[in-house]
């Protein structure tokens, strides 16, 4: 009783003094180790949404603690003016990686985002020195909660109460090249996706799209924008999405795992482009890279090299893949489809998941929506077939109980 009344306690006080954007579940997390949460009554949970595709290390990985403590002990931030080691090193292994050039290092995704579509808008105001061009994103997208990136995300609701930049956006659809074709204007310059999209539904670019959408900029001379925010470091099987198809853009955004728990995200350039287009005095931050957020970047790198994650990701991905279809076919009257690639899946179903996901969070399995009707997993990148079973077992008991 004690223990209920603290939890309780500190939600009542939480509903006192945050600001109200967010439904929250009715549990205080307090700490981690793996695969499992914790809540402050040590009540344990099988993480099924590692803080929403950012804990691909899972929970207290092995030397990442050291390393951000040994950071603290030297300095944490400097400010862009000077140099700084972490940030050195995290900028030449990202580019190892990913394949690209140019790093700029942010807060967040959202902060990616907005300096990928700087970039671009840069690099066509330097061609015709006009600042009158439009993006073509796509409907169903979800780019983060800032001006910008909100007037990218295509969804309505999201856009409907704030002044964002719809005169400059035209959506188009994922995997319909003749409706982002049909989009395209003497003002576009630059086309923006998601490989696979996250908040939108789990839904998957394909090759032939991909490749299409690579040539009609090569054609046109636009921007190839990619945001491999939640999709990219190692969750598809590949450190970034794009990578399976080898159809690189001109900008990638990232984040989320990039940090495992850092607030931390990156955009970056080829060569060609910040060849054209973002000079001094044209962007700027002064938390990003700083060298506390750098030394989690360098350590998760080095990490992920050191235990294999994205070979890891492409093994147990097809057997969280098989059992979830076998979910679905024992549930066929209700799940309708199954999405996603690698460690990133979601279940379509016939009816809000909401109270799926609060009876799994009741038996202790913590799990996340994609939508009303999507239940998706975004589980740490460590996962191994045990927890699959886990998981499944859980989620099972919690589907006879909602769905009959």
């Amino acid at each position: 009783m004690a223990e209920n009344t603290k939890m309780q306690s500190l939600i009542d006080q939480a509903e006192q003094d945050l600001l109200h954007t967010y439904n929250r579940y009715p549990i205080v997390l307090d700490h981690g180790d793996g695969m499992y949460l914790y809540d402050v009554n040590g009540k344990k949970y099988l993480d099924f949404v590692s803080g929403i595709g950012v804990f691909g290390l899972g929970y207290n990985p092995e030397g990442y603690n050291d390393a951000l403590k040994a950071q603290i002990d030297k300095i944490l931030h400097t400010s862009n003016y000077y140099y700084n080691e972490p940030a050195i090193k995290a900028a030449h292994l990202l580019k190892k990686v990913s394949g690209m050039d140019r790093v700029f290092f942010t807060n967040s995704g959202a902060e990616a985002i907005e300096g990928a579509i700087k970039a671009a808008q840069k690099a066509a105001y330097n061609k015709d020195g006009k600042n009158d061009h439009e993006i073509i994103a796509m409907e169903h997208s979800f780019h983060g909660r800032t001006i910008g990136a909100l007037s990218v995300t295509g969804n309505a609701h999201y856009r409907e109460a704030f002044a964002t930049i719809d005169d400059k956006v035209r959506f188009a659809t994922l995997n319909d090249f003749e409706s982002v074709k049909s989009q395209v204007t003497d003002k576009t310059c630059a086309i923006l996706l998601e490989v696979v999209q996250g908040e939108g539904g789990l839904t998957t670019a394909t090759e032939e799209f991909l490749k299409a959408v690579r040539a009609l900029c090569d054609e046109k001379g636009l921007c190839l924008i990619f945001d491999e925010v939640q999709c990219g470091m190692g969750r598809t099987g590949y450190m970034f999405a794009w990578q399976k198809f080898g159809v690189k853009p001109d900008v990638m955004a990232c984040a989320k795992t990039l940090g495992c728990g850092v607030p931390v995200g990156a955009f970056l350039l080829t060569e060609e482009l910040a060849k054209v287009s973002l000079c001094p005095g044209d962007h700027g931050t002064t938390y990003g890279g700083n060298p506390f957020a750098a030394a989690a970047v360098v350590k998760v790198l080095e990490l992920f090299e050191k235990k294999k994650i994205p070979e890891h990701v492409q093994a147990v991905g097809p057997y969280l893949w098989k059992k979830l279809d076998e979910l679905m076919a024992k549930y066929s009257a209700h799940i309708f489809e199954h999405r996603g690639r690698g460690l990133m899946q979601g279940l379509v179903f016939d009816q809000p998941v909401a109270p799926i996901i609060k009876k799994a969070m009741d038996k202790g399995l913590i799990l996340i929506n994609a939508g009303a009707n999507i239940l998706r997993f975004l589980p740490p990148l460590i996962l191994e077939e045990a927890h699959v079973d886990e998981m499944c077992g859980i989620l099972d008991e919690c589907l006879k109980e909602v769905l009959g």
